[in-house]
């Protein structure tokens, strides 16, 4: 490393002391924490952003401020490979040993070590690249000019600042291609599908008071055929997720400010919630149908290709549709909880469907059975044009362009169940009625240490500290249908408790004695 190259990391590191007392990792969805402590990590991601761009042949790097669900006063900061996925988990230790360097000479050494271990160019002709979005949070501009300060670190490195964008925009910038794609499908419905009705047409939106809402009022103006009613868009001062939001809804099972009875049609202290699960079930249900269409309706010259479906979930996805899913014949995986491990799982199908509960999700098609379909939909135009079979194919096409295939993108895949519906002539309460939900319950226990909890086979059960996962299963014996898990918080010290059962008091007593069971077992100071 040249000498000019030492002291510029040397000085810039100065002015942005990591806090004391604080450590701070990697997590599913990158760093998140009290806005007030991030602006060395945040600092420091922009070197490591600009070092992954070097280390990618200076291929674009993207770096997103924002916490996503968390409340306002919190902020973070995640990074986007060249693929538009998340950052590569090689890279996650190097992340957490940056963020925690305590002083700028143990952080230029750590750069010094990592730069030789990899053989990264630091001097090239091709300067790093880095895009730099935020969200709508108070503490996003001053976070941003210090992730500026952090890539300008690295000699010759470039940033572009997209400004306010949502996480999925940065991934994938190409906005108003989703229009055509879902026109494109709505014209594929089959004929004699059910009409829309006033109520079907018109589709209230929480905005959280965040970036989503002003997105998508920029979006409801190029829609035809669907007027979108932006609830809480922040314009009128409210507080980003506070009492608004998905995980605000999803986990409190309460409508969300700005709402009334007239938009859910229920009482204002009841929700009908049609979560992530309903969400995957809709587009397997979707996708598996065009798969049994494309081999169908006489010989081909082009070989059958038997694609290969699987849908992924976590322990977190509700008992009631992981049975659902599997009476259909679907192939159904678990892993630990994130989006990285699901993404990564589902990258293995032809197709691969995931979704969280709380809607984080997508679809993912291989790049083989791409160019099958590609080659499939080609015959059939040619020999049986405008079959059910080249719909099929049309429709696989058009769903592998509008869902955001680099991470889980709300306003797509938003759009995405507006034109499933449509073509299956559903309405959301046909929807909503493919299965009950299991009543549910989650708690949060505040411990001291929440790596004493080690947990394995995709986080369904515990290995440390021993016994817990004994007197788990005891509890659990003892509520029909009944199914508890516990597992560490990545972004905070709690240790997460999940029980469903039949009847919502037996969720909420199974979930209240794991959580009794979380004390005893990691002792004071759990609370």
């Amino acid at each position: 490393m040249k000498e000019e190259q030492r002291s510029l990391l040397l000085s810039s590191s100065s002015r942005f002391p990591p806090p004391q007392g604080v450590r701070l990792s990697y997590g599913t969805s990158g760093f998140r924490a009290d806005a007030a402590v991030l602006e060395s990590t945040v600092y420091r991601m922009g070197i490591l952003a600009a070092l992954r761009s070097l280390n990618t042949e200076s291929s674009v790097i993207g770096i997103m401020i924002t916490a996503s669900h968390n409340k306002v006063s919190d902020n973070g900061v995640k990074i986007a490979d060249p693929s538009g996925g998340m950052l590569s988990q090689e890279w996650e230790p190097f992340a957490d040993a940056l963020a925690n360097a305590p002083t700028p000479q143990h952080l230029l050494q750590l750069i010094t070590e990592f730069v030789e271990k990899e053989s990264i160019l630091l001097e090239t002709v091709r300067p790093a690249e880095i895009l730099l979005g935020r969200d709508t949070r108070p503490s996003g501009e001053s976070l941003l000019e210090a992730t500026k300060q952090g890539i300008s670190s690295i000699l010759g490195a470039v940033t572009i600042d997209m400004g306010i964008v949502t996480t999925p925009q940065l991934h994938w910038m190409a906005f108003t291609q989703l229009m055509l794609l879902v026109r494109c499908l709505t014209d594929l419905i089959p004929s004699g599908g059910r009409k829309m009705s006033e109520g079907d047409e018109k589709l209230v939106v929480d905005g959280a008071n965040g970036v989503g809402g002003e997105k998508l009022e920029l979006l409801n103006k190029m829609l035809d055929g669907l007027l979108i009613d932006v609830r809480n868009s922040g314009k009128d001062g409210g507080i980003l997720n506070e009492g608004v939001g998905a995980d605000y809804v999803q986990k409190e099972k309460l409508v969300p400010q700005g709402f009334d009875s007239q938009d859910i049609g229920l009482s204002c202290s009841k929700i009908e919630l049609v979560d992530g699960d309903k969400i995957l079930s809709l587009f397997a249900i979707f996708i598996k149908e065009q798969l049994s269409s494309l081999n169908e309706g006489g010989e081909n010259t082009i070989s059958s290709y038997q694609a290969h479906l699987g849908v992924v979930q976590t322990a977190y996805a509700n008992g009631a549709s992981t049975d659902y899913l599997k009476k259909l014949g679907l192939e159904v995986v678990f892993t630990p909880t994130g989006v990285k491990y699901l993404h990564e799982k589902a990258a293995e199908y032809d197709v691969g469907i995931y979704f969280e509960a709380n809607g984080h999700g997508t679809i993912l098609f291989s790049e083989s059975f791409l160019l099958w379909l590609q080659g499939r939909h080609k015959e059939l135009s040619a020999v049986s044009k405008g079959s059910e079979q080249e719909k099929a194919a049309l429709r696989l096409l058009a769903v592998s362009k509008l869902i955001n295939q680099a991470v889980g993108d709300a306003l797509s895949g938003l759009l995405l169940v507006e034109a499933v519906l449509r073509h299956m002539g559903w309405s959301i309460h046909r929807w909503s009625d493919l299965y009950q939900d299991l009543p549910s319950r989650q708690i949060k226990v505040k411990v001291v240490d929440r790596t004493a909890v080690v947990t394995a086979n995709a986080e369904t059960m515990v290995v440390q500290p021993p016994g817990i996962q004994e007197a788990i299963n005891a509890e659990t014996a003892k509520y029909p249908q009944g199914r508890s898990f516990i597992r560490p918080s990545g972004t905070e010290d709690v240790i997460r408790v999940y029980a469903e059962a039949s009847t919502q008091e037996g969720a909420d007593s199974l979930a209240n004695s794991v959580a009794t069971l979380v004390r005893q077992f990691l002792g004071p100071g759990s609370s």
